[in-house]
């Protein structure tokens, strides 16, 4: 593994990486084949090529994964919370010291630009280290009862089992996010990673392991028949509490699910951040706030600015220079030196992507860069800026989920908000303004769960993550993660 420094970039060997990560599924602490031996490929988007192949659970192994996660539960959750916490402190060193691989290994996968992906494994990796630290601050209270007639015990303990479902836009954060908090609790963990990228999890799982978490306490699945799986697992009384990152349909069809057995459940669902500007921005820092609320990840991200909404007075000043920024993006493969833009996940992302562009174009929008799908293999698609759209036009309903910024003017505060507002999500927002009192007023007037004052990028292992409306219940991160993970026991004594 290497040393994490980026200028040792140009000597990784892909395949050396990939030849390293565990392609079984990891039950009870170690790799092992599919209990039918069956397995599926996971395909390089750059090239549409595969990559290697890994194990396929199925409902057998769903079921052998949660038996060894029962079984280790109690001695677990009885683990003193120091070593609970220096076993995510030691993942947190393992990751760290092979982060240049890790990083490697994501590109690899999802496609995505390397430096975005070294940008994940620090991020991603922080999860680890926050909730090393959170492990010995789980609290309670004590307290004499106000009739005087006894005393007020409340503890805090272990949900249980827990069923992680994570996306594949953030291979080694939307587990880490989920998985440091949960076991810091006390908790044992099945994850369910998606069938694109789950070789990152893989690796996550084996750091876990040389790290000294026992056998039993976290299982990855990896597995071409998600709804199979996941619905043995969530169907099954030992499961208590369910976390999934994904789209608002899914999520609602697993809230459904889970209500059966009245499961604890964390969603955080799809998002549709309106990206405000006035015309008292400082418009530089705008564009730039902008390039990086739109353009991490490629796009592929549910906090990512879908809708700019610009005041008329620096609509054209502030398009022109975004148009600038994002012609500077290198697209091509996600791995190779000077790249910025890699390649959407799939073929469905690249074309739902593509889709909206001509929808949008159709209904009057303008295209100011980028615009057409490149030929040629993989699924690429170009930086591209629309404007001339309506603020209530179809391509604002939904996520676009890919590299392009679509803007709408507006002529006062009340119209830009109304239009932020407009849609059944609350994920995140963002907006920049140098009038204080208008920052303090926007904020709070944005139906969102988060708020970018100022700021395009706004995820922090120590800030509470999640959103409101259709975008979600619960949050993850900040003090307020391991809440998800515990139950409240309320103890009366004389």
């Amino acid at each position: 593994m290497s040393s994490g420094d980026v200028s040792e970039r140009d000597v990784l060997d892909p395949q050396a990486i990939l030849d390293g990560v565990p392609t079984g599924l990891w039950i009870n602490g170690r790799s092992t084949p599919a209990a039918d031996g069956a397995t599926f490929e996971v395909y390089d988007p750059a090239t549409e090529e595969p990559l290697t192949s890994v194990g396929d659970a199925g409902v057998a192994d769903a079921r052998s994964a949660l038996d060894h996660a029962v079984a280790a539960a109690d001695d677990w959750a009885a683990t003193p919370a120091r070593e609970r916490g220096e076993i995510l402190r030691r993942t947190f060193e393992l990751l760290t010291d092979r982060a240049d691989d890790i990083a490697m290994l994501m590109t690899l996968e999802l496609g995505r630009a390397l430096p975005d992906s070294l940008a994940e494994t620090k991020y991603g990796n922080e999860f680890l280290r926050w909730f090393a630290e959170e492990a010995v601050r789980i609290g309670g209270r004590f307290t004499q009862a106000p009739a005087g007639n006894g005393r007020i015990l409340v503890a805090h303990q272990p949900v249980g089992p827990c069923l992680a479902i994570t996306p594949w836009n953030f291979p080694l954060a939307m587990g880490t996010r989920k998985i440091a908090p949960a076991l810091a609790a006390g908790n044992v963990m099945i994850v369910k990673p998606p069938r694109e990228t789950p070789l990152t999890m893989l690796a996550l799982a084996e750091a876990f392991a040389e790290a000294g978490l026992p056998p039993g306490v976290l299982s990855v699945l990896p597995t071409s028949s998600s709804g199979e799986v996941s619905t043995a697992l969530i169907t099954d009384d030992r499961i208590r509490k369910i976390s999934f990152t994904g789209s608002t349909p899914v999520g609602r069809n697993l809230l459904g699910q889970a209500a059966e057995r009245v499961q604890r459940t964390s969603m955080e669902l799809g998002g549709n951040a309106p990206f405000l500007v006035f015309d008292d921005a400082d418009v530089d820092a705008a564009v730039e706030g902008a390039f990086a609320a739109k353009m991490r990840n490629g796009g592929e991200a549910c906090t990512a600015a879908n809708r700019f909404l610009v005041q008329s007075g620096v609509a054209e000043e502030f398009t022109t220079k975004l148009v600038a920024k994002m012609s500077e993006v290198e697209m091509g493969p996600g791995y190779q030196e000077g790249v910025t833009l890699g390649p959407l996940v799939n073929a469905d992302q690249r074309d739902k992507v593509a889709a909206a562009v001509e929808q949008a174009v159709s209904d009057g929008a303008r295209v100011r860069l980028g615009g057409e799908r490149p030929e040629g293999r993989g699924f690429f698609y170009p930086a591209t800026v629309l404007d001339n759209v309506d603020p209530y036009a179809p391509v604002t309903r939904e996520e676009i989920f890919g590299p392009v910024a679509v803007i709408s003017t507006f002529d006062a505060e009340d119209d830009a908000v109304a239009a932020a507002n407009s849609t059944e999500y609350g994920l995140a927002s963002y907006f920049y303004s140098r009038d204080l009192e208008r920052c303090m007023r926007v904020a709070s007037r944005l139906d969102s769960g988060m708020v970018g004052v100022n700021r395009g990028v706004i995820s922090d292992a120590a800030a509470p993550f999640g959103g409101i409306k259709q975008s979600g219940i619960g949050r993850e991160g900040g003090s307020e993660g391991i809440d998800e993970y515990l139950s409240v026991k309320y103890i009366a004594l004389t």
